[in-house]
């Protein structure tokens, strides 16, 4: 058998130099040339943060309590037409309260427009030193028959829509009845609102004071 016999090949010293050189260094890439901060695997490295600190809300007076949702069908020529309705109860827990109710396309629409609207239909109640009624009050709206009474001590004993409404106005010592077998809240909430309308301050009622002796002064209605 014959042996396979390997002959080497003298390469010159002017071309051996060059080839260990370029094999000693890596291949560099255009890409590796760009300045500026390095990208990630995504892209978009050299964006700027679009991160911002949020601005803390303003937190309102008026807290709200959405009594009803409900979804309105209207047909018209081309099909159905769907709305939402909504009612609500605002106050801010100091003798000022109010029901609204509003319509739109959209819940968080028609939660603004209901905002609105009982913002608009706001009372000023005058309460005594206790937070409660002077008095008895029965009152009847629609198909809703309420009785509103001061209970001395017992802190505030009602239900539904009548209850959303009193706590809404910050009255306590308080008992409320609704006698109708109607069980709809937007009709018990306004003839909650039209019994404590009794207790409100006129809107254009403007004390006035008078001088006394001694440097003391006196308000007179």
């Amino acid at each position: 058998m014959e042996k396979d016999t390997q002959q080497t090949v003298a390469v010159p010293q002017t071309v051996a130099e060059p080839l260990k050189q370029a094999v000693a260094s890596p291949v560099s890439s255009p890409r590796d040339n760009r300045s500026g901060p390095p990208r990630n695997r995504f892209g978009g490295g050299n964006r700027p943060d679009r991160k911002k600190p949020r601005e803390d809300r303003v937190r309102s007076e008026f807290d709200q309590k959405i009594l009803a949702i409900r979804r309105v069908t209207r047909v018209a020529s081309g099909g159905r037409r769907f709305s939402f309705s909504v009612a609500m109860v605002l106050g801010n827990r100091k003798g000022s309260v109010g029901v609204g109710t509003g319509k739109a396309s959209d819940t968080s629409l028609a939660i603004d427009k209901a905002t609105k609207n009982a913002k608009k239909n706001l009372l000023k109640l005058s309460l005594t030193k206790t937070s409660s009624i002077p008095h008895e009050v029965r009152v009847k709206y629609s198909s809703a028959r309420v009785l509103v009474m001061p209970a001395r001590g017992r802190g505030l004993i009602a239900g539904s829509a009548l209850r959303d409404v009193l706590e809404l106005a910050g009255i306590h010592d308080v008992a409320g009845k609704i006698f109708s077998g109607s069980k709809n809240k937007l009709n018990i909430a306004r003839a909650t609102v039209k019994a404590l309308s009794e207790f409100a301050v006129p809107k254009h009622f403007v004390p006035t004071v008078t001088a006394v002796s001694a440097g003391k002064s006196e308000v007179r209605a």
